[in-house]
């Protein structure tokens, strides 16, 4: 059906209630609208609220031609009250729905199984990767540029340095203002990748982490963790070579702590089994693997023996 403005439905509906209150013939086209218009306003409202609707537009409209009750006009005024509540209700009932999904309701993009780009009123481009959905409110952008997303988008975001653009992600958030970065993720699993410029990257429980141009921000999948890693082109061979930079935990199990660990260092790590739940808060910054498993030792009050390619938490 043709999408009106609100002004041309107001109009078309005024237009209609005159020529049911003068009883003259509506034309087939006119029954069509309306009747495709009532369905519409009527398929999210139950029976009770309608007839309540009704109810009140007919108890605000019927005093007003009590005065003119004479022997044959009450009849037909009584049919035209009812019809001209009708159309007000339909007309209440289709501005209110109007209003909300013009001004109100925000705006969803989903890539279902392809990219797809998504051009924002700041000049910002999201590029969704599949499965990904972005959702924008009516209000962007304003002071603070705000976006939600669930699952990986590439932002390619417009240069402000009054308005920062912030993505609230599942469980942690990136504030720039104007840059290229990725945010990832997958299950427990949290990333944002810089290509041009800086961001901050948030997320609950440990400190906001700043990231450059070919870092990448992780919390490796462990709640209240935060690793960054460098992708800086190797000099030799000029391809990008992953660097753990620095490594943070702030009231993590010991379980996860070695966990890793191992997996960043591969190294294997063995400890006593019933300190897995200890909680640890640590800062492993710049140290080699043996450093920062002393460092951790030093923590637990536990020795360290360096044995084959492992070591031994005692």
């Amino acid at each position: 059906m043709k999408r009106f403005n609100y002004k041309n439905i107001e109009a078309f509906v005024f237009r209609l209630w005159t020529r049911e209150v003068s009883e003259e013939k509506i034309s087939e086209k006119e029954k069509e609208i309306l009747k495709k218009w009532q369905a519409h306003a009527e398929k999210d409202l139950d029976e009770v609220h309608l007839q309540e609707s009704k109810e009140k537009v007919l108890a605000g409209l019927e005093h007003y031609f009590v005065p003119y009750e004479k022997i044959g006009y009450r009849n037909s005024l009584q049919k035209n009250v009812y019809k001209m509540a009708a159309v007000i209700l339909l007309l209440l009932t289709l501005g209110g729905i109007f209003t909300y999904h013009t001004f109100i309701k925000p705006d969803t993009y989903l890539a279902v199984s392809e990219n797809r780009t998504v051009h924002l009123k700041d000049g910002s481009v999201v590029t969704l990767l599949p499965g990904a959905e972005l959702t924008v409110a009516k209000s962007f952008p304003a002071s603070t540029r705000v976006v939600d997303l669930k699952g990986d988008a590439i932002f390619s975001v417009a240069k402000s340095k009054i308005h920062p653009f912030i993505v609230h992600a599942e469980g942690f958030s990136t504030k720039v203002l104007g840059t290229v970065f990725k945010v990832s993720q997958s299950g427990k699993k949290k990333a944002v990748d810089l290509y041009e410029g800086k961001v901050a990257v948030s997320s609950a429980g440990v400190p906001v982490s700043y990231l450059k141009p070919n870092q990448k921000w992780t919390n490796l999948g462990v709640a209240r963790t935060t690793a960054i890693i460098s992708f800086a082109p190797d000099g030799v061979s000029g391809k990008p070579h992953p660097k753990l930079l620095s490594l943070s935990f702030n009231d993590v199990s010991l379980k996860e702590v070695i966990a890793v660990l191992e997996g960043n260092y591969g190294t294997k790590i063995h400890y006593p089994k019933e300190a897995e739940d200890k909680k640890i808060t640590a800062d492993f910054t710049g140290g080699t693997v043996s450093e920062n498993i002393e460092a951790l030792a030093f923590i637990l009050g536990f020795e360290v023996q360096k044995k084959d390619n492992g070591y031994i938490l005692k």
